[in-house]
């Protein structure tokens, strides 16, 4: 229990150093018109509630965020809708959104605030595309296993708002964009699909990731996409509040402070989940084994920690996410190896569709599921981590963080 509750007091400085709280260090000057906030994420909602502390001249606005990730704010209206997949509250608050972004004028400012998954939330399909069909290719994307920037590139091929169109609809207006960051390599075009960032690429590459993931489409969408060209933007100033790297250098931190040997892996860490599950859990046993990390030698505990956000190609009927899969397949590849412990989470409370941030693994834990009905590898190539984990009280729930950062994961090398 000991090293479980050193793993947690670890995650929780990642997730207190992807807070907004404290962030906002450059703030737009009162316009002649009005200061109009928007957003969207999983974030955006705390966001606009610390942009209010932050400005204090009179402001107003919209921010849309996932069920459950409501916070209170002062003048800024919060509008709750489906994440991952969008529906109607989504389409509905979006239009309102829009809507203000085009009727605002050069005299106007407006911020937008934009975190992880924006791409749900912020749905407005392109003319000619209906929002069943949007919400059909975005479904047949989330089980596909296509990484989070190639399914924002198809995203965005069908939106009148993402791929930088929400900023074409906002000039001649002023425009300062804030984010946290969900995308690996923290590629601004990238995070919530960019409604407000230029677009890089061409339309046609989302017809080639439709393609590559057999996710079919009919010639009027395909039509579709092709006119739907990518706007030229001005450049706007924009800010970075959080980044997976910014949770990782944290974490390492208060690692160190806890007599810990801290090692950042790699904030961009990608790949199908049980592969990577498998992946860590050969690199850890392999130091177990050599006692050292490259040059570094395991005199007292190492702790192994990486971000970034793997997929799942979902085949079984299970359920689980792609943090609680990871971890099933690392504790079989572990095979009951003592002295080694980890953890995995998504950073906004929710891995995948269900209640729980990620799970919990040990050397007990292949144990703890010993018997004829709990197979680890039956429920892992059902995609059922979720029960598995629910099963031997392993689950880890943080309730929705209000913030996201993607995936945290921290794995403990004893000597």
């Amino acid at each position: 229990m000991e090293k479980e509750k050193a793993l947690k007091l670890i995650m929780n400085a990642a997730l207190e150093a992807a807070m907004p709280k404290g962030k906002f260090k450059h703030i737009p000057t009162p316009p002649k018109g009005d200061l109009i906030l928007l957003g969207a994420g999983k974030a955006s909602a705390s966001m606009a509630a610390e942009f209010e502390n932050s400005y204090n001249h009179p402001l107003k606005g919209l921010v849309i965020t996932r069920y459950g990730h409501f916070t209170d704010t002062k003048f800024v209206e919060v509008y709750e809708a489906s994440h991952p997949n969008p529906d109607q509250a989504g389409l509905l608050a979006t239009q309102k959104l829009f809507n203000i972004a085009n009727k605002a004028t050069k005299d106007d400012h407006i911020v937008f605030l934009i975190s992880g998954g924006a791409s749900s939330l912020l749905t407005l399909p392109f003319n000619g595309v209906s929002f069943e069909e949007k919400q059909r290719i975005n479904n047949e994307l989330l089980k596909s296993g296509a990484p989070i920037d190639k399914m924002n590139i198809v995203r965005r091929s069908l939106s009148q708002i993402k791929g930088g169109r929400l900023a074409a609809a906002i000039f001649p207006a002023s425009l300062t964009t804030y984010m946290i960051s969900d995308i690996p390599g923290d590629d601004p075009a990238y995070i919530g699909s960019g409604p407000t960032i230029q677009a890089n690429g061409k339309n046609e590459d989302a017809i080639s990731i439709l393609d590559s993931y057999k996710i079919n489409i009919s010639k009027e969408i395909h039509n579709i996409i092709i006119k739907n060209s990518l706007p030229q933007l001005h450049n706007t100033p924009r800010y970075m509040l959080a980044t997976p790297m910014m949770a990782l250098k944290n974490a390492a931190k208060v690692a160190d402070e806890q007599g810990f040997i801290p090692i950042i892996l790699s904030d961009t860490l990608e790949g199908e989940a049980h592969v990577e599950g498998k992946k860590m859990a050969e690199l850890a046993l392999q130091i177990k084994k050599d006692k050292k990390y490259k040059n570094i030698n395991l005199n007292k505990p190492l702790i192994l920690l990486s971000g970034g956000e793997t997929t799942v190609t979902v085949k079984g009927d299970g359920k689980g996410g792609r943090n609680t899969e990871f971890m099933l397949s690392m504790a079989i590849s572990l095979d009951k190896m003592k002295g080694i412990s980890a953890l995995a989470i998504d950073t906004d409370g929710i891995d995948g569709i269900e209640d729980n941030a990620g799970a919990y693994i040990s050397e007990n834990t292949l144990n703890k599921a010993s018997s004829p009905n709990k197979n680890p590898e039956n429920y892992l190539s059902n995609n059922d981590s979720y029960t598995f984990f629910k099963s031997i009280d392993d689950l880890i729930y943080t309730s929705p963080t209000l913030t996201n950062v993607n995936d945290f994961r921290a794995v403990l090398i004893e000597p």
